[in-house]
């Protein structure tokens, strides 16, 4: 694996080890499913529910800044709540109070909410024509403002974005 993708599953297994800490919620430790292109996926378990997603990280990062943490995009099913592509996004820096960042995929755009460092679709309508643009689409950039008023232009590549979506929607049985 490169160092990029161990990094992104390091911070990706901290993540769900944070929560677990914090008692709301027991999570395994993410398995790895496949590599495909600029998407990788993985599957896990979150309180005796399978949980299945797929992560990417930026080809291109762009802004003023000095310092910025790790960026990912993400797509999860949670069968076990009935969630199916959702999509979120680790912007690597709190976000503006309030602020909106915006998604283009080819000639789509979509506008997603923000709360500290993450952005998500505002319901389950955009989160599936999103899900369906990145699977279809060549690039997706997303534009952010964060809380000290630098804006952002990440850049992702979705070679591979529909045959993870299709491995991780077979293994949470999502088809």
């Amino acid at each position: 694996m490169k160092y990029r993708q161990l990094r992104g599953l390091f911070l990706i297994t901290a993540m769900a080890l944070l929560v677990s800490a914090a008692g709301s919620v027991q999570a395994s430790e993410p398995v790895l499913l496949g590599q495909h292109g600029d998407w990788t996926a993985y599957t896990f378990m979150e309180n005796n529910g399978k949980v299945c997603y797929m992560v990417s990280q930026p080809k291109k990062d762009e802004g003023d800044y000095t310092k910025r943490g790790d960026i990912f995009a993400l797509v999860t099913h949670r069968p076990a709540e009935e969630s199916k592509n959702v999509f979120s996004y680790i912007a690597g820096y709190t976000y503006k109070a309030g602020g909106e960042v915006t998604v283009k995929v080819n000639n789509q755009t979509f506008t997603l909410f923000t709360q500290d460092d993450s952005a998500w679709a505002p319901d389950q309508g955009t989160d599936n024509q999103l899900a369906e643009a990145i699977r279809r689409g060549n690039t997706m950039v997303v534009q952010g403002t964060s809380s000290r008023g630098t804006q952002t232009t990440d850049t992702f590549g979705l070679n591979g974005s529909s045959a993870a979506h299709k491995e991780i929607s077979e293994a949470c049985g999502m088809n």
